[in-house]
């Protein structure tokens, strides 16, 4: 076997110093002694990629056997792939970076003659490197139409088509890896979700009888790289291969650590802007324009996949890794920020008691980062802020930022406005975070976290389908709600333990549209979750005012994923209403663009948000109480795509206070 350790494949050496740059009639190609890829003139994208003579791509046959290409869908009828016009340009370089390193690169752009935005892509590859360093740039400049629409979606796609299958597994993480599933005789369930027949194929026996794109979804904090992985069984000399998306800068996405997207399905994705989980996506306005990357797809050889998906990972979350190059060739990108505009940010943050796993976020100064797309020059950064409460953040954008931190185990987030990063400086700063309060804590249900994972179906790995280690990630009605939980959902605090009797979705209805298992919706015993618990007399005694605090991770209206307000749908904007001992309190009305397409998409993370709910403290008694939550009965909307009617929500934490 023939396996490349990380310094053979980084380093370059004398046998590998023809790194070189040519162009014919119809093609531009680079390559060194390992990789080559050649872009088509004819379709703007790349058509040939090789890696120790292996042919990645396989046929090339329409948009199959081609990539890493981009496309997006921002044009005012949707979907476009640029590069198969006819006035597409194309550039190629050559150089030797400030390393003394040989680089050679690729440029395909084409301008959208109905509105004039404009697309490019650049590919960029290194002398004893096998990947491509990718960049994307949208550009629009229209004065007489200043309002284009939105970036709903932009993406790169490594898209391979070999038959038998080169590649084998998709993987997602450290964490979830999966072999490609036997699709004949599929039946589709859901979007994009099909049924599969084959009860001894290995997906099934291994993660379960549903496959989507979602399963294999991640949320960006941690993600350093995702693929596939080639066994060897369909490659030409039985070697083992990958192909992986590499996340080694995340500063040009949107939404922040929280925002979590596509990675892999057969296809490779780079999802540069998406709201596939409710997220915002920028709008295309005049003046709109901004350089995407870079993000790095790597290629390998000769390892397991553990191996080789390692390989790859050692690059993620990297900004220094290549910074000399990249400044070598920003003469080639347009927009793309140099070490000279840069400086570091560093903090040391005084953590409430029990926060745990803490993070610090930079982004758009004055605004949630979950909505960065306001100011499309803004960029995005996260740093881990370890045991003594220190974090640096290397290598951000000179600009004005928001700091943002939130930890496990602490309600709420510590904000701090006009952050200013100088180029070249070290900004320095030293913050107290106090964790809210609104008096004496009673009791308290999951684990604030922002996520929904501690609930039933959440992060627990299947008892029965041993590769399946998260069970949110299965098609959501595969958990049949009304017969896990036929009298609905009642939770006795102090007694009942959230993990099991608390589902990872509070549902308004069960069943129907988009529901294989249960096609006929059930309506009783569903909207209404309650909770009962006992007080004191002492813990109420002098207390006045008493405060319920509900975190969701992700919540659905009937505006889905769109953040689209529809007056024709009543639940556009959603009453959540809390029912104290028998008496209604005010509803909380969730905004529909606050609404999330999450967990019918396979995710316990999506956006983030949460309400107090302030009542008379006389409200509660001694003894036994009891908290309703309620959504509407048989609330539901209108869906396009096969998805389930119903709206939900997913709760990240629940607190009772008094004071």
């Amino acid at each position: 076997m023939r396996i490349y350790n990380i310094v053979s494949l980084l380093l370059p050496s004398a046998s590998w110093a023809f790194l070189n740059a040519v162009e014919n009639n119809s093609s531009l190609t680079i390559f060194n002694e390992r990789l080559v890829a050649s872009v088509s003139k004819s379709k703007g994208y790349v058509n040939k990629l090789t890696l120790d003579g292996q042919n990645l791509l396989g046929t090339e046959d329409g948009s199959t056997g081609v990539g890493p290409y981009l496309d997006c869908y921002c044009i005012p009828s949707g979907f476009w792939t640029p590069g198969r016009g006819s006035n597409v340009t194309y550039n190629l370089y050559q150089g030797t970076d400030s390393t003394g390193t040989k680089y050679g690169g690729i440029s395909m752009g084409e301008t959208y003659a109905p509105t004039g935005q404009r697309l490019e892509q650049y590919w960029f590859l290194r002398e004893g490197e096998t990947g491509l360093h990718t960049f994307s740039r949208v550009a629009y400049y229209n004065k007489t139409t200043p309002f284009l629409r939105n970036l709903q979606e932009l993406r790169t796609m490594f898209r391979p088509n070999h038959d038998p299958p080169l590649f084998t597994h998709f993987v997602t993480n450290e964490k979830f890896a999966a072999p490609r599933p036997d699709t004949e005789g599929e039946i589709v369930v859901q979007d994009a979700t099909w049924y599969l027949p084959n009860k001894d194929d290995p997906y099934v026996t291994g993660v379960g009888d549903y496959f989507t794109k979602y399963t294999f979804q991640d949320t960006w904090r941690d993600h350093k790289a995702h693929g596939m992985w080639a066994d060897g069984s369909g490659s030409t000399n039985g070697t083992t291969y990958g192909a992986w998306l590499v996340h080694n800068t995340v500063e040009t996405y949107f939404g922040g650590p929280l925002h979590s997207d596509l990675v892999v399905d057969g296809i490779v994705y780079n999802y540069i802007s998406s709201n596939h989980h409710g997220d915002q996506t920028p709008n295309i306005t005049d003046g709109f324009d901004r350089t995407f990357g870079p993000q790095y797809y790597h290629f390998n050889t000769g390892g397991s996949l553990d191996e080789l998906r390692q390989d790859a990972e050692q690059y993620g979350h990297k900004p220094e890794w290549n910074a000399k190059f990249y400044d070598s060739i920003a003469k080639h990108v347009p927009n793309l920020v140099t070490s000279s505009a840069r400086g570091t940010f560093k903090a040391k943050i005084d953590l409430p008691k029990g926060a745990k796993n803490a993070i610090a976020v930079l982004a758009q100064n004055k605004v949630d980062y979950q909505d960065n797309v306001y100011d499309t020059k803004a960029y995005q950064y996260w740093g881990n802020i370890d045991n003594n409460g220190e974090v640096t953040i290397p290598r951000v954008k000179a600009d004005k930022y928001r700091l943002t931190i939130h930890a496990d185990g602490v309600f709420g987030d510590y904000t701090e406005d006009d952050i200013v990063i100088t180029p070249s400086k070290n900004t320095s700063i030293h913050s107290k975070w106090t964790a809210e309060s609104s008096g004496t804590e009673l009791w308290r249900i999951g684990v604030p976290d922002k996520s929904s994972g501690e609930y039933r179906h959440g992060y627990a790995p299947s008892p029965t389908h041993p590769l399946l280690t998260e069970e949110y990630r299965m098609y959501w009605a595969h958990y049949d709600f009304v017969d896990e939980f036929p009298e609905g959902v009642m939770f006795r605090v102090g007694k009942d333990d959230a993990a099991t009797a608390l589902n990872y979705v509070h549902w308004s209805v069960f069943g129907g549209y988009a529901n294989y298992e249960r096609p006929t919706p059930v309506y009783d015993n569903i909207n209404n979750w309650t909770i009962l618990f006992d007080t004191t007399a002492h813990q109420l005694i002098g207390k006045k005012t008493a405060t319920f605090t509900v975190q969701l991770a992700g919540a659905k209206t009937a505006a889905g994923n769109t953040d689209i307000y529809n007056a024709s749908e009543p639940y556009s904007n959603l009453p959540y209403t809390v029912n104290i001992n028998g008496a209604d309190l005010a509803p909380w009305v969730i905004p529909y663009h606050h609404s999330s397409s999450c967990a019918v998409r396979s995710a316990v993370i999506c956006y983030n948000i949460a309400h107090k709910f302030s009542f008379d403290a006389g409200m509660l008694k001694a003894g036994g109480n009891t908290i309703v939550l309620s959504l509407p009965y048989n609330a539901t909307d209108y869906e396009s795509a096969v998805l389930p009617q119903s709206v939900y929500v997913q709760y990240d934490a629940l607190r009772l206070e008094v004071e």
